[in-house]
């Protein structure tokens, strides 16, 4: 009889340890989605931070229609209003989410196509350097969307295999939203450089 209930406390003992380890490991790949979610907010707040200063370099070097100007302003107060937790992220809350933020990538595609439209903007210092901020901005925007949803993909497929997904119901642990793209990126942009 001694012999069973050790046994029995051996099974037990292993499936409680088993159990630990996954939900430690859940956790983990959680935190791993939560920071990768905060790398994207970095970058968009990066991006937030610049614009302010390259629409007053514009603003200086270049008289041109305000309503560019004011769609900037506009689409980068709508961007910066919407905020998100790792914990918010499902499909509707990051599809807004992603919409304020194409908005905005659309408003700066047509204030830095101005730097074509005007010669003297082109020899502005400030405004290359700016537009070189920007232009890098974007890319580390692009990967850390990129390495956003490959963690997700990591923590999505680790909580929905077998024993994980019997914890992760247990445990409240969900699946996370991915970045898709923009509705039409598949289309090449349209470049106008009449700005009326």
């Amino acid at each position: 009889m001694k012999k069973g209930v050790i046994i029995a406390i051996a099974v037990v003992a292993v499936i409680v340890l088993s159990a630990i380890s996954i939900y430690n490991s859940m956790v983990k790949m959680d935190e791993n989605v939560t920071a990768a979610w905060a790398q994207v907010e970095t970058q968009y707040q990066r991006r937030a931070d610049l614009i302010p200063q390259l629409v007053n370099v514009v603003k200086g070097a270049a008289d041109y229609e305000r309503k560019t100007l004011e769609s900037v302003i506009e689409a980068r107060s709508k961007a910066t209003s919407i905020q998100l937790t790792a914990d918010d992220l499902t499909e509707e809350n990051l599809a807004k989410f992603q919409k304020a933020q194409d908005q905005l990538s659309s408003a700066l595609s047509h204030l830095m196509a101005i730097h074509e439209a005007y010669p003297e903007l082109k020899a502005n210092e400030n405004f290359c350097d700016l537009q070189a901020q920007l232009e890098g901005t974007e890319n580390r925007i692009a990967v850390a969307r990129k390495d956003f949803n490959e963690t997700v993909q990591k923590y999505n497929s680790s909580i929905r295999t077998f024993p994980k997904s019997i914890f992760a119901g247990m445990f409240g642990f969900s699946q996370k939203a991915y970045f898709k793209a923009a509705e039409g990126a598949e289309n090449a942009p349209d470049v106008n450089f009449n700005f009326e």
